[in-house]
């Protein structure tokens, strides 16, 4: 085992770092690298490998990181997506560049698809499959995807899992972790965007889309949610040929909803089509809590009889009854065009910091609503409102919870699709019934009496503890065994410069002690002598001498004389 400054890694994980520097610095990001102290981890002649500085030269930084995240991989590239979607975190042109990350790469051969297929579901091709399409339909970073047909004549496409890939995630999980604890140490004041959290929630997702049967349970839980609606599809999981790496869908043939041209040849009626996917997307959202998260037009058939079919469901997001309720609160004062209310919700539901200037974001949420006050509501883009609001509150380092990015930008997304079908679609016309729905149904007795007797519960039962916690306390007082912690902020960096001022200090002392006591020696001119000088002396003379040189340098490299 060796560590990432107090990090522990394995070998693997240490090589990785290693590679994650090498191509940082061959993008030219050798600063960052120095801030986060990873110096020592460089490759010797790293920068040899440097891409031609007029190649770099032409590049902005966020193209860069672009690209170094697509060298880097698998991992990298669902990170920067996930960043793509944290418009409350990421710069503005950073955002637009990781939201052309594609996962898209070179497919594993056939043989390897046999292997992983008789390692998952226990068979032979030919014994699984009446029929196995050799070449993959598609392949992505974490999975590729075949055609083929079931012995029993279904039309069916196989999802199978990358070899390796598992442990390749985790192996970059770990490093990522150990730089997010490196950025909380060197970049305190990004401290409140907490880059530990923001990697754990990533190991979530990315953990859970590597399970592909977790995918299939998730189509059949929101198949269950629309069951009834003929109006949207959802293709059938075919268990008995599905593991944790292998997932078999039903293979659903129908018009890409970007091609509008096709859909006008098949006799589909566009306009219905916007609407039946606009509001299955916001009956996800507001009455299922549990929502396709990365509704792009390639995920989206329609079928005959406008059936809408959603497809690919590695991406979901979570609104809990709270924040459903928020939401739902959010858009009605939206669309009721109550600037008030919409600053109080804002104020009071995002991570506020302890620096936050309140006024300033009060008058700037008011001009920013009366921007679009008079707008009327045929012409309101509920996906640019959203944009310019969370590029608003991100200038105030207001953070949402991820769900909530999510959601924004798959709401801008579906919103974009329904107006390339019908240029007059009203997103707000949309959304008014749902969120109407949801203020009735926060009004109705039944749902004050739940939350009522839900308040009622919680100081039932802290009248009923805090006698016994307030007799702990006091018998801890008694026995002196009340502690307080306390908490030093923002005081590592200086500890650490502390720490190097003293040892360069002590290595001084020590230099001139040696020097003094060599001197002295010399003097006496006893005992052996090398080159003519005592030989005390000489070898104090050289230790003083190596320490000296071995200061200096510290102090160059350093960059503070």
């Amino acid at each position: 085992m060796s560590s990432l400054l107090g990090i522990k890694l394995n070998i693997r994980s240490l090589r990785r770092v290693r590679q994650v520097i090498g191509v940082l610095i061959g993008y030219g990001f050798e600063s960052l690298i120095e801030h986060l102290h990873l110096t020592q981890f460089m490759a010797r002649g790293a920068r040899l490998f440097r891409r031609s500085e007029g190649e770099i030269a032409r590049l902005s930084p966020a193209e860069r990181m672009r690209l170094a995240l697509e060298e880097l991989g698998p991992t990298f590239i669902k990170l920067g997506q996930l960043l793509s979607t944290r418009p409350d975190i990421v710069p503005k042109n950073y955002l637009a560049e990781f939201s052309k990350l594609q996962d898209q790469v070179p497919g594993f051969s056939f043989s390897q698809v046999r292997i992983r297929l008789r390692e998952e579901l226990g068979g032979e091709i030919e014994e699984l499959f009446a029929s196995f399409r050799t070449e993959p339909i598609a392949a992505a970073s974490i999975a590729q995807v075949h055609g083929a047909y079931l012995q029993s004549g279904e039309e069916v496409v196989v999802k199978i899992r990358r070899p390796g890939i598992v442990a390749e995630v985790e192996t970059d999980i770990e490093v990522l972790m150990g730089l997010a604890i490196l950025v909380e140490r060197h970049f305190p004041e990004n401290s409140c965007f907490d880059p530990v959290a923001l990697v754990k929630e990533f190991a979530r997702s990315i953990r859970r889309e590597l399970d592909l049967s977790r995918e299939g349970r998730t189509i059949e839980r929101i198949a269950a949610n629309f069951a009834g609606d003929a109006s949207i599809r959802f293709p059938h999981v075919y268990w008995e040929r599905t593991s944790s790496g292998v997932l078999t869908l039903e293979c659903i043939h129908g018009i890409k909803v970007s091609e509008v041209h096709a859909l006008d040849e098949a006799g589909l009626d566009r306009k219905l089509v916007a609407r039946r996917g606009a509001d299955a997307f916001l009956r996800q959202v507001l009455e299922h809590g549990y929502f396709h998260g990365d509704p792009h037009p390639g995920n989206v058939f329609i079928l005959p009889g406008n059936v809408v079919c959603l497809l690919d469901y590695g991406m979901m997001g979570r609104l809990d009854p709270s924040s459903r309720e928020f939401f739902a609160d959010f858009l009605l004062s939206v669309i009721g065009r109550d600037p008030d209310r919409i600053i109080s919700l804002l104020l009071y539901s995002g991570d506020i910091t302890d620096t936050l200037d309140g006024r300033a974001l009060r008058r700037d949420l008011s001009d920013f609503i009366d921007d679009f006050y008079e707008v009327p509501f045929a012409e309101m883009s509920v996906g640019r409102i959203l944009g310019d609001l969370i590029e608003l509150i991100a200038a105030y380092r207001i953070h949402f919870r991820p769900d909530f990015m999510m959601l924004a930008k798959a709401l801008v997304t579906v919103e974009g699709m329904g107006r390339m079908l019908d240029p007059e679609f009203d997103m707000v016309e949309r959304l008014r019934p749902f969120v109407e729905k949801a203020a009735a149904e926060k009004l109705a007795p039944r749902h004050i009496a739940r939350e009522v007797g839900s308040s009622l519960q919680s100081y039932y039962n802290l009248a009923r503890t805090m006698p016994d916690d307030v007799k702990e306390i006091l018998n801890r007082l008694n026995r002196n065994k009340f502690k307080i912690d306390l908490e030093h902020r923002g005081l590592e960096h200086f500890i650490r410069e502390l720490d190097k001022s003293g040892n360069r200090l002590s290595s001084s002392l020590i230099i001139a002690a040696l020097l003094v006591g060599s001197s002295l020696i010399m003097q006496t001119d006893k005992g052996p002598h090398i080159l003519g000088i005592p030989a005390f002396a000489f070898l104090g003379y050289t230790v003083a001498g190596l320490m000296g040189v071995w200061l200096l340098l510290g102090i160059f490299r350093s960059g503070r004389l």
